[in-house]
């Protein structure tokens, strides 16, 4: 059985681990991780685990983050300290949980609940997790950035925009300095403000603070103006014309 253990406290973590390896003498502990972005890096980079242990709050942030970013195809058994709000979520759910401090009897339910899951089951239970994950999803409004030699806080308010290019994000402030961003396009249209974040084409997704004037293009397209520089043109398709006036119109953030 491989197992992945996504933890940041190193004490949990190792008395997790030891109590695994107790009570099932053939389980593989793949790695421990603990933070988001290196989770999903891992979950990029190798082949899926049969089972996950995973703290609710990382380092980083919450791990229900880590699901904006990769799909997640096995069972997934929660470690937390008491967390009224996140229970509630996952007796509703039917989604396994243990409670910290974490003591061999609960590992050993749920590695025993874990095996009586049939194919069928497991697919119904990450679909649950999956659900579950988007709904606990709250709008982002502070990244963890890494620059440099150091990890510093980077708010949505300083954001301009974000951009791709060679599959690297990242976002620049009003001041065009550049941070690199551990997510997609995709995940963060989904953790973003929409009143205050649009996504332009594949390339961006632009703060309304940041918009300086707008150009007719050609077939009916619009080039968008920032008030700082980007590095290409910001296009945005004629079919989606009429979303972007839209959005641009609407109530800023209060």
């Amino acid at each position: 059985m491989k197992i992945l253990i996504i933890e940041d406290e190193t004490a949990a973590a190792q008395n997790l681990s030891a109590i695994l390896k107790e009570i099932a003498p053939d389980v593989e502990i793949l790695d421990i991780i603990d933070t988001v972005v290196d989770s999903v890096e891992w979950f990029r980079s190798n082949p899926m685990p049969d089972l996950v242990f995973m703290d609710i709050h990382l380092s980083d942030g919450k791990s229900f983050r880590i699901f904006d970013s990769v799909k997640v195809d096995v069972p997934i058994i929660f470690t937390t300290a008491y967390d009224q709000y996140a229970l509630e979520a996952f007796k509703v759910n039917g989604i396994d949980y243990i409670l910290k401090p974490i003591n061999e009897q609960d590992v050993s339910r749920a590695i025993d609940k874990w095996k009586m899951l049939t194919n069928a089951d497991r697919s119904a239970y990450v679909e649950r997790v999956d659900t579950m994950a988007q709904t606990e999803r709250v709008e982002q409004q502070t990244f963890l950035v890494r620059f440099r030699d150091k990890i510093i806080p980077l708010s949505c308010d300083d954001i301009a925009f974000f951009y791709t290019s060679d599959e690297r994000v990242s976002a620049y402030n009003f001041k065009g300095e550049r941070y690199p961003i551990e997510r997609t396009l995709e995940a963060l249209q989904g953790i973003l403000p929409q009143n205050v974040f649009f996504r332009a084409n594949r390339q961006f997704i632009v703060s309304r603070e940041a918009v300086k004037d707008i150009s007719v293009w050609f077939g009916s397209r619009l080039l968008l103006n920032l008030t700082l520089e980007t590095p290409e043109k910001i296009i945005i398709s004629k079919a989606r014309v009429p979303e972007f006036k839209a959005w641009l119109v609407g109530s800023p953030k209060q």
